[in-house]
């Protein structure tokens, strides 16, 4: 069976642009609903997708935290080069990571981290949702369960770099969050059994904006944005960019 693989999207509206970031072996799918809806609301919007991603497991870890930084960065680029001047970031587990990131490392109009992990022991648990997705990649590629188990054996054993390099990006992003003073609205699941949950409440406390703000839904799974929860989340996300000092 052939798998369509997904691709990056630019929805070009008006003159506010937000870049959007999915999560760890998710795609631009985990945003793009959220793209759509901004793009009727008047924004435009940019999603990558990271290296690796979008594609079977074994690709993603040929890949590293570092080469996922790019990717953002380049992403960030496209939206400047195209003309915007004003850029908002939004990401989904690890797209917040990489969103806070930029936050302080380039102008951003605002930070919206979705979901976003802050700790050492959120790795293990994204380690367990990449053997899921490589679990689930490899049943719609129509393979036994044990050829599956042996070739995730085999992944792991090829993995180690690719989760040290996610384990520095989250602690170096946990050790800086008090340089962003960019406005900031942490969103954040209740019922997130992905991530440890504090990190919304460790995000929020030592952000240094003067315009801050913290949301928890109730009953919300971490992929909130594909979840029943998607439409409040888009209006949650408009209302926050609606209430920015934008140029125009």
């Amino acid at each position: 069976m052939e798998i369509k693989l997904p691709e990056p999207f630019t929805f070009e509206k008006g003159n506010r642009a937000v870049l959007l970031l999915h999560g760890f072996t998710g795609h631009t799918a985990d945003v793009r609903m959220l793209g759509r809806f901004l793009e009727k609301k008047g924004y435009t919007s940019h999603a990558p997708i990271y290296e690796g991603h979008g594609a079977p497991p074994e690709d993603l870890v040929k890949s590293t935290a570092n080469d996922w930084w790019q990717d953002v960065l380049d992403g960030y680029d496209h939206l400047k080069n195209s003309g915007y001047d004003e850029i908002a970031v939004a990401g989904l587990s690890l797209g917040g990571v990489l969103a806070l990131k930029l936050a302080y490392n380039k102008p951003v109009k605002a930070v919206i981290p979705i979901c976003t992990p802050m700790y050492f022991d959120n790795v293990e648990e994204l380690t367990q949702g990449f053997k899921q997705f490589a679990k689930e990649y490899k049943q719609l590629e129509k393979k036994e369960d044990d050829q599956i188990q042996n070739e995730i054996e085999e992944l792991m054993k090829d993995s180690d770099e690719t989760f040290e390099t996610l384990s520095h990006l989250i602690q170096e992003v946990h050790d800086n969050v008090d340089t962003i003073y960019a406005p900031a609205y942490v969103l954040q699941a209740e019922e997130d059994d992905m991530i440890n949950k504090d990190s919304a409440n460790y995000i929020y406390e030592n952000i240094e904006s003067d315009e801050k703000d913290i949301k928890w839904y109730e009953g919300a799974p971490h992929v909130i944005t594909l979840s029943d929860y998607k439409d409040q989340v888009h209006e949650d996300v408009y209302q926050f960019l609606e209430g920015l000092d934008w140029s125009e």
